[in-house]
């Protein structure tokens, strides 16, 4: 027979794996991984009528009940110490679980961005090691798992950080026209930090390629624009204010124009 608690419990769990299920159609444009953070943060404390002690156990039954976004968040409440206490070796075992579970999940599916972030974050733990959970820093399989996110999930942050290890010897070997192509699937997806990176390799010009400063400076306004506010304001601005100096007149003007016409479909315009 259950006892009130375990009624409680449950009453709870039902309520965040509904709410969870909910995120994946929120009334606005948000991820899943977004919806469950929100959802987190609406059931916490007094305000959701749900303790914390509560809310962490029902996460965990969502999660032995195999909602992958029970985990992410769990995943990032110990990768954070956001209500528990940090631990790097409980987060990389709900990432890697998500990871292990659903790496063929549908490309596009409601979870989709939470699983290919979570085997970015498990590359990471790979990149860097985590001694305490028994991994070595193993760059080549830190690699494998960046790039399943990045091709087969067409994950825009992956593929970003892909182009970025093609800026790398010591990583996937210097190589800016396979960099360029990465940072402009990412780009095309919307990606700030990627719109600035193709921007400043087209402005300069790659191996066998003459450079296109038009282009080079469009991408780099609508990056600018993207990335308003946040912590990439700041290199992506410098990143701007050099080329403009470099540019002509004719130049900032074509590419201002470019921008303007085409920025609403990769940016803030």
């Amino acid at each position: 027979m259950r006892t009130v608690r375990e009624r409680s419990l449950i009453s709870v769990a039902a309520v965040v794996v509904l709410a969870l299920a909910m995120a994946g159609v929120p009334a606005r444009a948000q991820t899943a991984a977004d919806a469950a953070l929100d959802m987190a943060n609406l059931l916490d404390g007094a305000g959701g009528g749900v303790s914390s002690d509560d809310l962490l156990a029902a996460l965990e039954d969502a999660a032995d009940a195999g909602q992958p976004m029970a985990m992410w968040q769990l995943g990032t409440m110990y990768e954070n110490g956001e209500g528990v206490a940090k631990d790097p070796v409980k987060a990389f075992g709900y990432f890697s679980q998500i990871a292990n579970q659903h790496a063929d999940a549908a490309p596009k599916g409601v979870e989709s961005d939470i699983v290919a972030q979570s085997f970015v974050k498990v590359g990471d733990y790979f990149r860097d090691g985590l001694p305490d959970a028994g991994i070595k820093a193993d760059s080549d399989r830190s690699h494998a798992l960046l790039l399943h996110a990045a091709t087969y999930f067409g994950d825009a942050d992956a593929q970003y950080r892909v182009g970025m290890l093609y800026l790398e010897e010591n990583e996937l070997g210097v190589n800016p026209l396979q960099s360029a192509r990465w940072f402009s699937l990412a780009a095309r997806k919307g990606h700030g930090p990627a719109q600035a990176k193709l921007g400043e390799l087209l402005f300069k010009g790659l191996e066998g390629v003459e450079p296109q400063p038009v282009e080079g400076l469009m991408w780099l306004t609508i990056s600018r624009q993207r990335v308003s506010g946040t912590g990439d304001e700041g290199w992506v601005t410098d990143m701007l204010n050099h080329a403009l100096s470099a540019a002509s007149p004719a130049q900032r003007s074509e590419a201002t124009t470019l921008a303007q016409t085409v920025g609403a479909q990769f940016g803030r315009f």
